[in-house]
């Protein structure tokens, strides 16, 4: 398999790289959003029952591809999991590239390979190169019009056959006054900064866009599976989730300070009231999202 050139591509991508990552709604470069991330992954694999649960035979995949890896817990699993398969990860962050680099090589999985790349812009692979393109939650830097793009890039890079498998969510639901009016101050953020799919900004919106997109590229065998977070109290999934969430509000205060009509004390208020909501008994919280894929024909 060809392999990505990080030096293919040009110079306005380059010039653009500072601006794109800018305009994500947490600093990708933050050290605690990479542990927030690692942690995310590790929860959703584990509650998606395995990194690739749907599928129980890999014997005529050769290479996957993941988008927008972040530190390639995916991309490693995968790895670990399917000695024979080439897995490669991409995304626009040096630093999470290097620490999945890094973690490849500690690890030993010499199959699993990582590139920086912008994944808005054409994708440096050629034609035909995967037999499955993956990605999970992008929803937090795409823009609407840049969907349909990435998907048809999707497809001319798959194989005739391949799989294009993307997860998404919508934000959590909870028994918390706090966690749901800081949820709805992102939400109504993303809709004021152009990135929901929601009319009225209520929710993100993009799980009942993913199958659209998928027909309307052409691909053939569209299905889909839905997930269930449960990160009530006295779960098993309570404590890392709530730490996860909790530190997620944290990390979205630029992004809510500039987009979402509020102030630096009504966002601390907020959290704190969270945090105490969050640890009564009979506190239930759910995050709902979902896996939807097609084949290219």
């Amino acid at each position: 398999m060809q392999q990505p050139a990080e030096s293919s591509h040009t110079t306005d991508w380059q010039g653009s790289l500072e601006a794109l990552k800018s305009d994500y709604v947490v600093n990708v470069e933050d050290g605690t959003e990479i542990a927030r991330l690692i942690n995310q992954d590790y929860l959703l694999t584990r509650n998606m029952k395995g990194a690739f649960a749907e599928r129980t035979d890999f014997s005529s995949i050769e290479n996957i591809l993941d988008l927008a890896c972040g530190p390639g817990g995916w991309v490693l699993e995968m790895a670990y999991l399917h000695p024979d398969i080439k897995v490669v990860g991409v995304d626009i962050d040096k630093g999470v590239i290097d620490y999945a680099r890094a973690f490849a090589r500690t690890q030993l999985l010499d199959n699993a390979e990582f590139a920086v790349m912008d994944i808005q812009q054409p994708l440096a692979f050629p034609d035909n190169t995967f037999d499955v393109v993956n990605a999970r939650y992008l929803y937090g830097f795409m823009l609407p019009h840049t969907w349909p793009k990435l998907i048809e890039e999707c497809k001319r890079i798959l194989r005739p056959g391949g799989i294009l498998r993307l997860t998404e969510p919508e934000w959590p639901v909870s028994t918390s006054l706090a966690c749901d009016t800081l949820t709805e101050l992102f939400t109504k953020s993303l809709f004021r900064a152009g990135k929901s799919f929601s009319p009225s900004g209520r929710h993100v919106s993009i799980t009942p866009k993913i199958g659209f997109f998928l027909r309307q590229a052409g691909f053939q065998r569209i299905d889909s599976m839905a997930h269930v977070l449960d990160y009530s109290m006295g779960t098993a999934e309570y404590n890392s989730y709530s730490e996860n969430l909790l530190l997620a509000f944290q990390l979205l205060e630029p992004f809510l300070l500039k987009w979402g009509e509020t102030d630096k004390e009504q966002l601390q208020l907020l959290y704190q009231q969270a945090q105490l909501e969050m640890m009564a008994e009979d506190f239930c919280g759910i995050c709902f999202y979902m896996t939807t894929w097609g084949e290219k024909s």
